[in-house]
């Protein structure tokens, strides 16, 4: 009789992240704040990875709808007195129309022609968030916006922030898992090993990829509506390059093309500025050689190399 073996390696990466975000939660105060921040940069990476990792095509653009999601909340919120339920969904709303006005035609290109249309979308999107000052204050920000909650209830405190994170990104890794093992992540699968043969099977390769981009489009915005929520006040820097250069650390780090990567990724890349901190002018140093020398002994990230051990020993 054929027994299943556990995906012992895989447990042990979900484990480490929720001893992480456990000792976060025992502990409270900087540790929580830096764990929050992780999970919400979890959501995006989460979206970044079902575009790059499930359908092998780039995008440098993200940051876009995140800031259309993070400002379309904070100014319905703020200036509309909407619950912050509400303004999630309609900002989700919003970078879905936006996502499926730029894919439908940018799409059609590929590899770095691809990669150059989505960063002038990225591009695009921080200057209007810097230029259209009535709607965005431009630098000088929109403070004021309301903690997460529901009907009565508020996450205001730093361990009711961290559990409700804790929450949407786990419903978001399920979902993503679902997606994966799904008729849909099947023809994600067949783009990303080839367009040309997916099409010869009969997969529309134009509306696949579409789809995978509103998916990552919807992810970005949520992620940005909770970022302007959990700090109360957003700036045009948030949504800047940074935050795509950052995104990018963390799927490779994590892995591409898996359930866990996002969420190992992105709490490693916040943690190791941490660990440094302490070593002052050679902080940078420390931290990019750390991120090298992950990258050298686990090129396919840390859930990837935990998959590939789990595969060899279910074989």
């Amino acid at each position: 009789m054929q027994t299943t073996r556990l995906p012992l390696a895989t447990a042990a990466v979900w484990a480490v992240s929720a001893a992480i975000v456990g000792y976060a939660l025992i502990f409270g105060g900087y540790a929580a704040t830096i764990i929050s921040f992780a999970l919400i940069y979890a959501v995006f990476v989460s979206g970044l990875n079902v575009f790059m990792g499930l359908t092998a095509q780039v995008s440098f653009g993200q940051s876009a709808f995140a800031a259309i999601g993070g400002y379309s909340s904070a100014v319905l919120t703020t200036t509309y007195a909407w619950p912050p339920l509400a303004g999630m969904s309609a900002g989700l709303v919003f970078s879905l129309l936006a996502a499926w006005a730029i894919g439908f035609p940018t799409l059609r290109l590929k590899g770095h022609y691809l990669a150059m249309a989505t960063l002038a979308i990225g591009l695009i999107t921080y200057e209007i968030a810097v230029e259209w000052e009535s709607v965005t204050q431009g630098y000088l920000g929109i403070s004021g916006i309301p903690p997460l909650g529901i009907g009565p209830f508020e996450a205001v405190s730093d361990r009711q922030i961290l559990v409700v994170l804790s929450v949407v990104v786990l419903v978001i890794a399920f979902a993503v898992k679902r997606i994966q093992h799904s008729r849909l992540g099947r023809s994600f699968a067949a783009v990303a090993g080839s367009e040309e043969a997916a099409a010869t099977l009969g997969i529309n390769v134009a509306r696949t990829k579409l789809v995978s981009f509103l998916l990552a489009a919807g992810l970005a915005s949520i992620s940005g509506s909770l970022f302007v929520h959990v700090v109360g006040y957003v700036s045009p820097e948030v949504f800047g390059l940074h935050m795509v250069i950052l995104a990018f650390s963390m799927v490779y780090i994590g892995g591409l093309g898996t359930v866990a990567g996002p969420l190992i990724g992105a709490l490693i890349v916040s943690i190791l500025p941490e660990v440094f901190r302490g070593m002052k002018d050679s902080q940078d140093l420390a931290y990019g050689i750390a991120l090298i020398l992950i990258l050298i002994y686990a090129p396919k990230g840390i859930a990837g190399v935990a998959g590939a051990f789990d595969a060899r020993r279910a074989a």
